[in-house]
This record gives structure tokens, C-alpha cells and sequence, in this order.
């Protein structure tokens, strides 16, 4: 299993708008692909004095499973240009590792 992080920062006044474009469409987007071994997305958010910071977790079967999602440069971030209009700064690629231990109640 593969678990694919990445990060981007908004302002305090542009995050809402943010996570509404994540949930109501590029998620949703994902979700319309069916990719072949995509599990999941988990979207965190912190709140800092002057910006806001989110985190997307993506969980994956097989490193395949990303590439088929985001194509064979599957470590450079996609970011729509709707949201590059939002975000401040966001990491250029995504992170991805083997999960290795689940451990669960």
C-alpha cells in the first residue's frame, strides 16, 4: 500500500474557498476516474496566526495505482490552475511511501 502526501498554504481568507474547490470538485473528480486501486483521500487542515496549511494523504494499492491517476511523473504536484490562484505556496512534488503498519482500535 502506498500513501502519497503533499502539502499547499492558503491565506486564512482564501482556505474555506480552498477546501470547498477540493471537496466539491477536485476530489469528486477523482472520485469519477475510478482508478484501479485508489482507496482513499484524507484532507487535513491547520490553522496558523497568518496562513493556512493543508495536507492531502491519498492512499494507493500500488505505486501503479498513482501512475494511473496522475500519469508517469507521478511525483510533480498537479495543481489546477483554480487552485493556483488560491494557494500561496504549495510543494512541487508529492511525497509517497510504503505503508507498512496499520494499527487501528
Amino acid at each position: 500500500m502506498i500513501r502519497r502526501i503533499w502539502r499547499a498554504w492558503t491565506t486564512t481568507e482564501k482556505a474555506s474557498a480552498y477546501e470547498a474547490l477540493l471537496n466539491d470538485e477536485v476530489f469528486v473528480n477523482i472520485k469519477k476516474r475510478g482508478v484501479e486501486g485508489f482507496r482513499n483521500v484524507h484532507l487535513l487542515r491547520r490553522d496558523h496566526a497568518e496562513e493556512v496549511e493543508f495536507v492531502i494523504l491519498m492512499t494507493f494499492d500500488s505505486i501503479d495505482a498513482v501512475k494511473a491517476l496522475v500519469g508517469e511523473t507521478y511525483e510533480v504536484a498537479f495543481v489546477p490552475d483554480k487552485a493556483r490562484a488560491i494557494l500561496s505556496r504549495f510543494d512541487e512534488r508529492a511525497q509517497h511511501y510504503e505503508v507498512r503498519i496499520i494499527m487501528e482500535r
